[in-house]
């Protein structure tokens, strides 16, 4: 089994900071792309950054220049700095990540449970 555990999201006033942190844990042979999706209320689920297993990264236009996506690869860990917050940042944020499990011949991809962003003053 693989498990994917954020952690980090909270109520923030616009402008601030947060931080979201992603680990994977179980029988894992590699991870390719790792990635933050974000959903906020009535509004489908939406890509806000990916990063390849090289480090190389793409963004929504909609955090360019605010949000930043980074990866321990010793650490099966993923990270969201966001920056320079704004209420339409509101969501849910989740974490998903596409792993050859041990054994396997194939990759999957798998979700974290999804850590509640609230961007208010």
């Amino acid at each position: 089994q693989v498990q994917l555990v954020e952690s980090g999201g909270g109520l923030v006033q616009p402008g601030g900071s947060l931080r979201l942190s992603c680990a994977a844990s179980g029988s894992i042979f590699r991870i390719n792309n790792m990635g933050w999706y974000r959903q906020a209320p009535g509004k489908e689920r939406e890509l806000v950054a990916r990063i390849t297993s090289g480090g190389s990264t793409n963004y929504a236009d909609s955090v360019k220049g605010r949000f930043a996506i980074s990866r321990d690869n010793a650490k099966n860990a993923v990270y969201l700095q966001m920056n320079s917050l704004k209420p339409e940042d509101t969501a849910v944020y989740y974490c998903n990540a596409d792993i050859r499990r041990i054994g396997y011949w194939r990759d999957d991809y798998y979700w974290g449970q999804g850590t509640q962003v609230t961007v208010s003053s």
